[in-house]
């Protein structure tokens, strides 16, 4: 991966962290964190992969950030001094779970 996309990837995440912060209304101890940021080498698309705090409420939390990923888009496009502006596509981070469910059986074995 090139430093262009790294710096991408860590602008986008930054700037897309503090929306969804300052601009988006979730339940009260609903919490979306980045996990990963993967832009297209074109830069034309940007994959953003969020936990979801409590996992309850991933599907809550999803709707919410498939409902307002046009004004996050905007909100995102304002920030960013760049042509072409990439596409931002919201996706589960299922790695923690994942880690947790192994973890889980490891101590099962023992």
């Amino acid at each position: 991966m090139s430093n262009r996309i790294i710096k991408i990837n860590d602008l986008v995440r930054q700037n897309v962290d503090e929306i969804i912060l300052k601009e988006l209304s979730l339940k009260e101890g609903v919490f979306i964190t980045i996990a990963k940021v993967d832009t297209s080498l074109d830069l034309r698309y940007t994959r953003i992969f969020v936990s979801i705090f409590p996992e309850s409420e991933m599907n809550y939390a999803i709707k919410t950030l498939q409902k307002e990923v046009r004004r996050i888009q905007g909100s995102l496009n304002k920030k960013l001094h760049m042509k072409p502006l990439p596409k931002v596509e919201f996706r589960v981070d299922f790695t923690e779970s994942k880690a947790d469910e192994i973890e889980r059986i490891l101590k099962e074995i023992r």
